[in-house]
């Protein structure tokens, strides 16, 4: 495992060469973007960070979506905000902010964010990308975890093993401080609505 992934789940970032499929929209089928709005409940002209955006096929759909909140995609990989700028090219929304991590930029929005998204990413979380997920929070802020379900059979996303139920999501979870407010089930993965404990 990498130094700085201590304490993820599965062993290896996301790679790259594997961007197109976070472009999928069929990925909507099994996870709708009105079910994830509506986990977030995102106060108007609220902030979000869409943690690990990836792509950022979610985040332009939160954006696109709610005009009046400031959408910031956060990701470690150069490589995936290459991809979701040239998207913001062909189809412009102000409200998107793009911003690499580990950066004074995302440095900057700590204690800023009224909800933090971390979708499909928790297995992959290090235990330092935890707590700098949990510093982005305001002090009333709340954080959505949607990830890959073990306990169901799925034909996506990483093997069992790489990936936590939602009870075991949910204790790891609550070592950094995360409490569960809500939960909910999802076709092949689950979400966990978390205030600061």
């Amino acid at each position: 495992m990498e130094d700085d992934r201590h304490g993820a789940k599965q062993p290896r970032r996301f790679d790259p060469a594997k961007a197109s499929m976070l472009d999928d929209r069929a990925r909507f089928e099994s996870l709708p973007p009105a079910g994830v709005l509506a986990m977030l409940d995102i106060p108007r002209n609220g902030w979000i960070v869409d943690f690990g955006t990836g792509t950022g096929t979610y985040a332009l759909e939160i954006a696109a979506a709610r005009p009046d909140v400031t959408v910031v995609a956060l990701d470690e990989q150069r490589a995936m905000l290459d991809r979701l700028s040239a998207k913001l090219a062909a189809r412009p929304l102000p409200n998107v902010k793009v911003v690499l991590a580990r950066t004074p930029a995302a440095r900057a929005l700590e204690g800023r964010a009224d909800r933090v998204l971390a979708l499909n990413v928790l297995h992959e979380l290090g235990d330092d990308a935890l707590r700098e997920l949990a510093a982005l929070l305001a002090s009333a802020g709340r954080a959505l975890f949607i990830d890959w379900n073990a306990d169901v059979d799925r034909t996506a996303g990483p093997p069992r093993e790489h990936v936590y139920s939602p009870d075991d999501a949910a204790h790891r979870l609550a070592s950094f401080g995360f409490a569960v407010a809500e939960r909910r089930l999802f076709r092949d993965q689950y979400g966990l609505l978390c205030a600061k404990a």
